[in-house]
């Protein structure tokens, strides 16, 4: 499924498999990285700043910086550094907001 997110699809042809994401289920490809899955399956945000609320995506995709960080079957982890696997339980971090409601 392709979507509007500026991001190209990794693999239209790989098996999907069914993640949650703050509830929501969304299919992505399997075995995928899983930051550049959920980027083009259209999710930008992947967690809000404690201190300011400011909203943060994958950046450097390589482990470094640390703004791709969600929490996977509760264990808080940098999403540029997992594959997508079924059943996977993800969770944004930070404040609730319009924005990442909207972005799953």
């Amino acid at each position: 499924m392709k979507t509007a997110s500026p991001f190209h699809e990794i693999d239209a042809d790989a098996a999907r498999v069914t993640v949650r994401l703050d509830g929501a289920d969304l299919s992505l490809p399997a075995g995928a990285n899983l930051a550049a899955a959920l980027l083009a399956a259209g999710v930008p945000v992947f967690r809000h700043t404690p201190v300011s609320g400011a909203p943060r995506g994958p950046f450097c995709m390589m482990g470094a910086c640390f703004d791709c960080l969600v929490e996977v079957d509760g264990v808080t982890r940098q999403a540029c550094l997992l594959t997508v696997e079924e059943g996977l339980e993800i969770l944004r971090a930070g404040p609730a907001t319009a924005e990442s409601a909207d972005a799953s």
